[in-house]
């Protein structure tokens, strides 16, 4: 039985952003969701805490440590066409260490800085749901 496919899976992604107000992105280089651009993150493991799984998941796939400032939202992740169905979590997040780089480049093909106001077209739908929770903010 495959996660997110056979049985709902749990993810959770650091919405990074830097003092210039810019969020970190980088290009799915697989399905679900390939050439789209999303926040860094990832499945949920078995007796892992939600915000252990952002900051082990942000190590993981860009090599950066995070300090978490707090939950931003919730976001159903359903992928009809693909079969695919996920809760996910959205957190604000600030590196506190480390430069960001691809550590798995066969999940991601580029990685960026992108002005809030000037986003990619081509976003994740839990990336879209982080950009609107983020907005609320008003930070």
């Amino acid at each position: 039985m495959k996660i997110g496919k056979d049985y709902i899976g749990v993810s959770v992604g650091a919405f990074i952003v830097n003092e210039n107000n810019e969020v970190l992105l980088h290009k799915r280089a697989v399905p679900a969701e390939k050439d789209h651009w999303c926040i860094p993150g990832g499945r949920l493991e078995m007796f892992e805490k939600l915000e252990d799984a952002v900051i082990r998941e942000v190590k993981e796939e860009i090599d950066v440590d995070v300090k978490i400032e707090r939950i931003m939202g919730v976001c159903d992740h359903i992928i009809e066409a693909e079969k695919a169905h996920w809760v996910a979590m959205s957190y604000l997040c600030k590196i506190t260490n480390g430069e960001p780089k691809i550590m798995e480049p066969d999940k991601a093909s580029e990685m960026r800085w992108f002005k809030l106001d000037n986003l990619p077209d081509k976003l994740t739908i839990t990336t879209k749901k982080a950009v609107e929770d983020y907005k609320k903010l008003k930070i």
